[in-house]
């Protein structure tokens, strides 16, 4: 295997990227100076009489001033409304609070071990990437308890443990996006694209489950794409490891396994229930039609999915004695939603930026401006689609945080796309296969430097250009693979989620 010198990881395009990349301000005063951009550009825009006509009602709108009287009443007004009126910011924190408990009292912990350690040895690979996949549901702790559990298990079966932990870093960062159970990056894009999608149709709402049926998808596809990536490409290139393995990993307790089984007992009887009321004839949860698309099943789906991670987590925290006493749970929910303080900070001045972009009616202007010029260069079909995911991509290597690049971008291109018939849901998948598939490489990734930590336990002479040349591969396939299956559900008409496909 060739190791890097110090001179080459100094130098490069990679470089470059991190140089300039860590010279981006923190998201939170990116969106600050964002929202001082559009007051000033609104007074610049309505100076000049510009008008745009809202191409749902047919209305005449002017460019309205932030600078004026009238704009500053509205900031004074609206602030905390903006705030606590964000879609995202709830929908986060009520999926936290089951998620967060369930991380808390080691279930996740617990599962992805059981996953990984009891795999047979040909399928271990397909298990590593897959429970990587499956893995955001525990959010990052993921980054830091997959790929070294995965290189461990590598070892143990006389594999190179770097092409484990490869193989668990692909999954869990590649692949973040994808997964068969709702999570709470659903929630979080779904709501952000909702705001953006009302600058066109207050009536629209993203759904937590508007991709489902493709990230599930995905799931299985991703799983066996990056196992071929492991086992062809990557392994043959490390060739045998010759070095010691000294690593242990506690195996899953009889408790544990205890917990677990009562925790897919107890989630098999939610879920049975929650059928039960679905199916039930004049359920209350479905339509007046009797259908479930739409219906109060898909827009409670948040909390259905909340009291099922509530009900699966008590479940294993009793049987694990991690929950004695009722007070537990309340403690761990507060635990993980202290976790959320960063990104409740970051959402406060996204929130601002995005309403005042909306208010002043330039989103609107700039998307209708947008759509004609595509329109008018026939650029209108499914290639500008693609064209915008790989901007994504790009972008993602100097913003790494999703919800912070997409909070930037949905406002612009998804009413742009919307006046150009796209769903915003499948304008907000071409955005998650880009975010997702470069996650790996960006060098602003935080997790980049622990798994490089964890990688230097087997190579100590491995640097950053080791880890990013060992991952390259997988980002690449990835978003290529993706990209692929983006356009077969968009040209065969496959729905992407519950009544979801391409077009409005």
């Amino acid at each position: 295997m060739a190791t890097p010198t110090e001179h080459q990881d100094k130098k490069g395009f990679l470089n470059f990227i991190e140089k300039w990349g860590n010279r981006l301000p923190d998201p939170f005063f990116i969106f600050v100076y964002l929202a001082v951009f559009v007051v000033l550009l609104s007074w610049l825009v309505s100076s000049l009489g510009t008008t745009v006509v809202h191409p749902g009602t047919g209305e005449e709108l002017a460019i309205q001033n932030i600078v004026s009287g009238e704009g500053i009443r509205y900031i004074l007004a609206e602030t905390i409304n903006n705030f606590t009126g964000f879609a995202p910011l709830g929908l986060v924190l009520v999926m936290m609070l089951g998620i967060g408990l369930a991380e808390r009292v080691g279930l996740m912990e617990t599962a992805i071990k059981k996953s990984i350690l009891n795999a047979p040895k040909s399928l271990i690979t397909y298990a590593v990437i897959f429970t990587g996949i499956m893995g955001n549901l525990a959010s990052d702790a993921a980054f830091i308890l997959v790929p070294p559990l995965a290189a461990m298990v590598f070892a143990s079966v006389g594999r190179h443990p770097l092409a484990g932990l490869a193989a668990g870093f692909a999954g869990t960062g590649a692949g973040f996006t994808a997964n068969i159970l709702v999570t709470g990056t659903d929630a979080l894009l779904s709501g952000i694209s909702t705001e953006a999608a009302r600058a066109i149709d207050d009536t629209i709402v993203v759904t937590p489950v508007d991709n489902w049926y493709f990230m599930s998808a995905s799931v299985i596809v991703m799983a066996i794409v990056g196992a071929i990536i492991t086992e062809k490409l990557i392994e043959p290139r490390l060739g045998k490891y010759t070095g010691r393995a000294d690593n242990t990993f506690e195996p899953v307790t009889k408790q544990e396994n205890k917990g677990l089984l009562n925790a897919v007992i107890a989630g098999a009887i939610y879920v049975g229930l929650i059928a039960l009321l679905v199916f039930l004839p004049d359920s209350p949860v479905r339509n007046e039609d009797g259908g479930i698309i739409p219906s109060p099943f898909l827009s409670g789906i948040v909390p259905i999915i909340l009291f099922f991670f509530i009900t699966v987590a008590v479940a294993y925290g009793i049987t694990v004695k991690k929950i004695t006493e009722s007070k537990d749970v309340p403690a761990y929910m507060g635990d993980a939603i202290k976790d959320m303080s960063g990104y409740i900070v970051l959402i406060f001045a996204a929130a601002q930026f995005i309403n005042y972009f909306n208010w002043s009616n330039l989103g609107i202007w700039l998307a209708v401006n947008s759509a004609e010029f595509l329109t008018s260069i026939n650029m209108t079909g499914l290639p500008v689609m693609v064209g915008f995911s790989v901007l994504a991509a790009l972008l993602n290597l100097l913003i790494f945080s999703g919800s912070a690049q997409w909070a930037l971008m949905a406002p612009i291109f998804i009413p742009m796309f919307m006046l150009l018939d796209y769903h915003p849901a499948f304008v907000q998948l071409a955005f998650r296969i880009a975010d997702s598939s470069t996650n790996i490489i960006t060098p602003l990734n935080p997790y980049i430097l622990i798994v490089l930590a964890f990688m230097r336990e087997y190579d100590k002479k491995a640097g950053l250009g080791t880890l990013i040349s060992m991952m390259l591969p997988y980002s690449l396939i990835f978003f290529g693979v993706w990209l692929v299956m983006m356009v077969i559900f968009a040209l065969t008409g496959l729905p992407i989620g519950p009544g979801i496909s391409l077009r409005m």
